[in-house]
């Protein structure tokens, strides 16, 4: 049997972890994607610093690592994050929000199912939405370019705004009947 496995972080801490401008940064994107906490930017960040990571190595081979880097921009061609027609130096230009934009939570919001970030996340974990007709319940979830025209509700659901304190509206009558006079009211004496 033995011991169980020790899980591994899918992300690193950062070096200097009260960084008073890395904290800012990092709230920032966190209030703009509707993130649950810093650490998803930290595993955002993974991607990235993935990506980087691989093209530094390929291009430091020379015309050798440019063509061994073909798959590389195909995956993140197919994520969306860059062209199909890219270079190895076009990784090196990405940014943690071209990978934050790929995620489920900020597709569903961009393509207006959901009216804020926070309804949107809302929305995915609560299951009322499918990618291909499929509940994906994620909000980190990253899709495809091609996958982005499939993203749908799973459950009808109405996201309007309604007002709790306004009374409903009346019909308007489609004509005016005549109204009767009414007598005034009699003084009374005393």
């Amino acid at each position: 049997m033995g011991d169980p496995r020790k899980l591994k972080n899918k992300y690193e801490t950062p070096r200097k972890v009260w960084d008073a401008e890395r904290i800012k940064t990092d709230k920032k994107l966190s209030s703009t994607y509707g993130l649950k906490n810093t650490r998803e930017v930290w595993m955002t960040l993974q991607h990235l610093k993935k990506a980087r990571r691989n093209a530094i190595r390929l291009l430091s081979l020379g015309t050798k690592g440019a063509e061994n880097g073909k798959p590389i921009i195909a995956r993140l061609a197919r994520l969306g994050v860059l062209p199909a027609e890219a270079n190895l130096e076009d990784v090196l230009s990405l940014t943690v929000e071209n990978f934050l934009d790929r995620r489920l939570q900020s597709r569903v919001m961009k393509k207006g199912l959901a009216r804020t970030a926070m309804q949107a996340r809302q929305l995915v974990t609560h299951g009322f939405i499918a990618v291909r007709g499929k509940r994906v319940t994620a909000p980190s979830y990253l899709v495809t370019a091609e996958e982005d025209q499939f993203i749908s509700y799973y459950k009808p659901i109405d996201i309007s705004v309604h007002d709790a304190g306004a009374e409903p509206k009346k019909a308007a009558p489609k004509e005016a009947a005549p109204e009767a006079e009414v007598p005034p009211a009699p003084k009374a004496e005393g």
